[in-house]
Protein backbone atom coordinates (compact mmCIF):
# COMPACT_ATOMS: atom_id res chain seq x y z
CA UNK A 1 0.00 0.00 0.00
CA UNK A 2 1.39 3.41 -0.90
CA UNK A 3 1.10 6.56 1.16
CA UNK A 4 0.67 10.04 -0.22
CA UNK A 5 2.82 12.42 1.75
CA UNK A 6 5.83 12.16 4.00
CA UNK A 7 5.67 9.51 6.69
CA UNK A 8 6.42 12.07 9.43
CA UNK A 9 3.14 13.93 8.90
CA UNK A 10 0.79 13.12 11.81
CA UNK A 11 -2.73 12.07 10.93
CA UNK A 12 -5.49 14.63 11.54
CA UNK A 13 -7.08 14.61 14.96
CA UNK A 14 -10.10 12.31 15.00
CA UNK A 15 -12.09 14.53 17.37
CA UNK A 16 -11.11 17.89 15.89
CA UNK A 17 -11.16 19.49 19.35
CA UNK A 18 -8.52 22.01 20.39
CA UNK A 19 -6.02 21.18 23.08
CA UNK A 20 -7.27 21.78 26.65
CA UNK A 21 -6.60 25.16 28.26
CA UNK A 22 -3.81 25.18 30.78
CA UNK A 23 -4.77 25.23 34.45
CA UNK A 24 -3.18 28.66 34.90
CA UNK A 25 -5.24 30.20 32.10
CA UNK A 26 -8.42 28.48 33.27
CA UNK A 27 -8.02 29.67 36.87
CA UNK A 28 -7.20 33.21 35.69
CA UNK A 29 -10.38 33.24 33.61
CA UNK A 30 -12.45 32.05 36.58
CA UNK A 31 -10.89 34.68 38.88
CA UNK A 32 -11.74 37.47 36.44
CA UNK A 33 -15.22 36.10 35.88
CA UNK A 34 -15.92 36.06 39.61
CA UNK A 35 -14.43 39.51 40.11
CA UNK A 36 -16.44 41.00 37.25
CA UNK A 37 -19.63 40.25 39.16
CA UNK A 38 -18.72 43.04 41.60
CA UNK A 39 -18.40 45.51 38.73
CA UNK A 40 -21.69 44.43 37.13
CA UNK A 41 -23.51 44.72 40.44
CA UNK A 42 -22.12 48.22 40.97
CA UNK A 43 -23.06 49.33 37.47
CA UNK A 44 -26.60 48.00 37.59
CA UNK A 45 -27.11 49.50 41.04
CA UNK A 46 -26.12 52.91 39.70
CA UNK A 47 -28.49 52.50 36.75
CA UNK A 48 -31.27 51.69 39.24
CA UNK A 49 -30.42 54.79 41.26
CA UNK A 50 -30.47 57.06 38.21
CA UNK A 51 -33.81 55.54 37.14
CA UNK A 52 -35.15 56.16 40.65
CA UNK A 53 -34.06 59.81 40.65
CA UNK A 54 -35.59 60.22 37.18
CA UNK A 55 -38.91 59.07 38.61
CA UNK A 56 -39.11 55.76 36.77
CA UNK A 57 -40.99 52.88 38.34
CA UNK A 58 -38.80 50.42 36.43
CA UNK A 59 -35.55 48.96 37.81
CA UNK A 60 -33.23 45.96 37.52
CA UNK A 61 -33.63 43.35 40.24
CA UNK A 62 -29.91 42.79 39.72
CA UNK A 63 -28.88 45.74 41.85
CA UNK A 64 -28.05 46.20 45.52
CA UNK A 65 -30.64 46.49 48.25
CA UNK A 66 -28.41 49.01 50.04
CA UNK A 67 -28.71 51.49 47.16
CA UNK A 68 -32.48 50.95 47.01
CA UNK A 69 -32.63 51.62 50.75
CA UNK A 70 -30.54 54.77 50.28
CA UNK A 71 -32.86 55.96 47.51
CA UNK A 72 -35.97 55.35 49.60
CA UNK A 73 -34.37 57.06 52.61
CA UNK A 74 -33.49 60.10 50.50
CA UNK A 75 -36.99 60.32 49.07
CA UNK A 76 -39.03 59.67 52.22
CA UNK A 77 -36.92 61.02 55.09
CA UNK A 78 -34.87 63.88 53.67
CA UNK A 79 -37.30 64.70 50.82
CA UNK A 80 -36.84 67.03 47.88
CA UNK A 81 -33.82 67.54 45.70
CA UNK A 82 -31.49 67.43 48.69
CA UNK A 83 -32.67 63.93 49.54
CA UNK A 84 -32.16 62.74 45.98
CA UNK A 85 -28.66 64.23 45.81
CA UNK A 86 -27.65 62.73 49.16
CA UNK A 87 -29.08 59.34 48.15
CA UNK A 88 -27.27 59.44 44.81
CA UNK A 89 -23.99 60.38 46.53
CA UNK A 90 -24.37 57.45 48.94
CA UNK A 91 -25.18 55.17 45.98
CA UNK A 92 -22.02 56.29 44.16
CA UNK A 93 -19.92 55.52 47.26
CA UNK A 94 -21.48 52.06 47.59
CA UNK A 95 -20.93 51.36 43.88
CA UNK A 96 -17.34 52.62 44.12
CA UNK A 97 -16.70 50.14 46.95
CA UNK A 98 -17.95 47.31 44.76
CA UNK A 99 -15.91 48.48 41.76
CA UNK A 100 -12.82 48.66 43.99
CA UNK A 101 -13.46 45.15 45.27
CA UNK A 102 -13.88 43.96 41.70
CA UNK A 103 -10.61 45.51 40.57
CA UNK A 104 -8.72 44.11 43.54
CA UNK A 105 -10.30 40.70 43.04
CA UNK A 106 -9.29 40.68 39.37
CA UNK A 107 -5.71 40.84 40.61
CA UNK A 108 -6.31 37.81 42.81
CA UNK A 109 -6.62 39.55 46.18
CA UNK A 110 -8.34 36.97 48.36
CA UNK A 111 -9.35 39.50 51.01
CA UNK A 112 -11.40 41.45 48.47
CA UNK A 113 -13.33 38.33 47.49
CA UNK A 114 -14.08 37.65 51.16
CA UNK A 115 -15.16 41.23 51.92
CA UNK A 116 -17.29 41.27 48.78
CA UNK A 117 -19.00 38.00 49.63
CA UNK A 118 -19.78 39.26 53.13
CA UNK A 119 -21.27 42.46 51.67
CA UNK A 120 -23.38 40.46 49.19
CA UNK A 121 -24.73 38.29 52.02
CA UNK A 122 -25.53 41.35 54.16
CA UNK A 123 -27.25 42.98 51.20
CA UNK A 124 -29.23 39.79 50.56
CA UNK A 125 -30.37 39.83 54.20
CA UNK A 126 -31.65 43.37 53.68
CA UNK A 127 -33.61 42.12 50.66
CA UNK A 128 -34.99 39.18 52.67
CA UNK A 129 -36.26 41.71 55.19
CA UNK A 130 -38.26 43.52 52.46
CA UNK A 131 -39.17 40.16 50.85
CA UNK A 132 -37.73 40.90 47.40
CA UNK A 133 -37.26 37.24 46.52
CA UNK A 134 -36.14 37.72 42.91
CA UNK A 135 -33.31 39.96 44.08
CA UNK A 136 -32.43 37.47 46.84
CA UNK A 137 -32.19 34.72 44.20
CA UNK A 138 -29.94 36.94 42.09
CA UNK A 139 -27.73 37.58 45.11
CA UNK A 140 -27.43 33.82 45.62
CA UNK A 141 -26.39 33.43 41.98
CA UNK A 142 -23.87 36.25 42.26
CA UNK A 143 -22.51 34.75 45.48
CA UNK A 144 -22.06 31.40 43.74
CA UNK A 145 -20.00 32.90 40.92
CA UNK A 146 -17.99 35.17 43.23
CA UNK A 147 -17.21 32.15 45.41
CA UNK A 148 -16.05 30.26 42.31
CA UNK A 149 -13.75 33.20 41.59
CA UNK A 150 -12.46 33.06 45.15
CA UNK A 151 -11.73 29.33 44.85
CA UNK A 152 -9.97 29.94 41.54
CA UNK A 153 -7.89 32.74 43.10
CA UNK A 154 -6.72 30.35 45.81
CA UNK A 155 -5.93 27.68 43.23
CA UNK A 156 -4.13 30.24 41.06
CA UNK A 157 -2.01 31.34 44.01
CA UNK A 158 -1.06 27.71 44.60
CA UNK A 159 -0.24 27.19 40.91
CA UNK A 160 1.93 30.30 40.85
CA UNK A 161 3.82 29.16 43.92
CA UNK A 162 4.41 25.79 42.29
CA UNK A 163 2.64 23.81 44.99
CA UNK A 164 0.46 21.01 43.72
CA UNK A 165 -2.68 20.65 45.78
CA UNK A 166 -4.22 17.31 46.54
CA UNK A 167 -7.92 16.99 45.77
CA UNK A 168 -9.99 18.53 48.53
CA UNK A 169 -7.02 20.36 50.08
CA UNK A 170 -7.15 24.12 49.94
CA UNK A 171 -4.12 26.34 50.48
CA UNK A 172 -4.21 28.68 53.48
CA UNK A 173 -5.01 32.33 52.94
CA UNK A 174 -1.83 34.35 53.09
CA UNK A 175 -1.69 38.17 53.06
CA UNK A 176 0.16 39.81 50.20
Amino acid sequence: MSTSGPPSTPPPSPTGQPAPISDLAKQTRLVRSGANWFIWIAGLSLVNSVLFVAGSNWAFFLGLGATQFSDAFGKEIITGTTGEVVALAVDVVIAAIFVGLGLMSRNGALWSFIVGMVLIVLDALLLVWVQDWAAVAFHALALFFVFRGFQAARQLAALRSGVALATGIVPPITPR
